[in-house]
């Protein structure tokens, strides 16, 4: 009768708003990576240089073959049970690194956290976005967003430093302390709703766009492939930071302090990256997206462009760059793509995004892991050419973007 269906309404409603309140602290929760600023020393240290790359190229090539199924799954089967999955698999990946010592059990970890992170990307922004539509909140998609990036880039900030600190006790306790978060993260993860969107119809009056549709938009083509650069260009500083530290410092003989400065370093980049995006709507406004977006990706290859030319280790400082560009650049990006694209397609275009990014990553990485010794830690002279042909290629791609730029309306002309 009409009470039933007004009280299953409003449980809904209620479900909607708990995942909303609850979004922020799952972002937080999936960015507790203890490990993200000893990984490569840890894997060096155990293996060596060229398996530390390949390692990566295994986490990106287990997210690249999920990212898409793992889309699909989300706008067929809902947005929970993959995020669950998610965290699940976070936990099994975390926890054999930490007990690991070879290869193999080293490239299985980097398989479930490669499939946790396929998974998670783009159903935890669907999940928000139709959260917010429907409560007819979808208008603060982009301050939702940069409040959960706030969330996310703190507890990288917390993580980074505190297992920096970890690591100068046990390179393998970091992993072990990621294990712990992700089944914090599970926890979480359960206490979600799906997304009351089959209640009522799309909260947007704008007409939403199928899968088949999206690549035919010049604005979605273009976001695409900035997106897929700047995945990219973001990782950079990530794998080759931490040998660029190790060597900067193994010039004064601080070579052993280098996972707790590589962890103060990273713990520093989010914490400024957290800053800008408490300025970030203001420029954007000032701006407007175009420049903005075009000058984040300029941001991200001038980094590159520094740690190629300079091995001294005041360049370190520079790495506190390093996430800025994704505070100037994702919310809005997702912002921007959220309300054009329908319910049943949102996942798996994003993961196609990602998906595209990742092999582009692991097929650069692979060229470059051919570019070292492949005998102890991986020299300055090394690191610096592998990035100077990616500055090379950066310029490029900035070029063409922007030339691309004079035929797409970015601006949402209809918000």
């Amino acid at each position: 009768d009409k009470l039933s269906v007004t009280r299953k309404y409003q449980r809904m409603v209620a479900s909607d708003s708990r995942n909303i309140s609850l979004y922020p602290w799952l972002k937080f929760s999936q960015n507790l990576a203890f490990w993200q600023a000893i990984w490569f020393l840890y894997f060096q240290g155990s293996l060596g240089p060229a398996e530390a790359i390949l390692l990566y190229v295994v986490y990106d090539i287990a997210t690249t073959v999920l990212e898409v199924p793992s889309g699909y799954m989300s706008d067929r089967m809902g947005r929970k049970l993959t995020l669950v999955l998610a965290a699940t698999a976070g936990l099994l990946g975390a926890a054999l690194i930490a007990g690991g010592a070879t290869f193999t059990v080293f490239a299985l970890g980097q398989v479930f956290l490669g499939a946790a992170s396929a998974f998670q990307s783009g159903t935890d922004s669907s999940l928000l976005y139709e959260s917010l539509g429907a409560e007819d909140r979808e208008g603060e998609v982009e301050a939702q967003e940069l409040r959960a990036w706030r969330f996310s880039f703190t507890a990288l900030a917390l993580s980074a430093v505190a297992g920096g600190a970890m690591a100068v006790w046990s390179s393998a306790l970091p992993f072990a302390a990621g294990a712990a978060a992700y089944a914090f993260a599970l926890i979480l993860t359960l206490l979600l709703k799906e997304p009351s969107k089959t209640l009522r119809p799309q909260p947007s009056a704008r007409p939403t766009t199928s899968l088949r549709d999206a690549f035919r938009q010049p604005v979605l083509l273009w976001l695409f492939a900035l997106s897929v650069l700047m995945y990219g260009f973001s990782h950079l500083p990530f794998v080759f930071g931490q040998p660029f530290i190790l060597e900067a410092l193994s010039q004064f003989g601080f070579a052993q302090e280098a996972p707790l400065v590589s962890g103060a370093t990273t713990s520093i980049m989010m914490l400024v990256s957290v800053a800008v995006s408490v300025v970030a709507v203001d420029l954007r406004r000032k701006l407007g997206l175009p420049a903005l977006l075009l000058g984040a990706f300029a941001l991200q290859i001038g980094l590159s462009v520094v740690l190629s030319l300079s091995g001294s280790a005041i360049a370190i400082a520079v790495l506190f760059l390093r996430m800025v560009p994704n505070a100037l650049s994702q919310p809005f990006i997702i912002a921007r793509i959220q309300p054009v694209l329908s319910s049943d397609s949102r996942a798996t275009y994003l993961s196609l995004q990602s998906l595209v990014g990742r092999l582009l990553l692991a097929l650069t990485l692979f060229l470059a892991s051919l570019q070292t010794t492949g005998d102890g830690p991986m020299a300055m002279g090394e690191i610096q050419k592998i990035l100077a042909y990616y500055v090379l290629a950066g310029l490029c791609c900035f070029a063409a973007l922007a030339i691309a730029l004079r035929h797409v309306t970015l601006e949402d002309r209809s918000s």
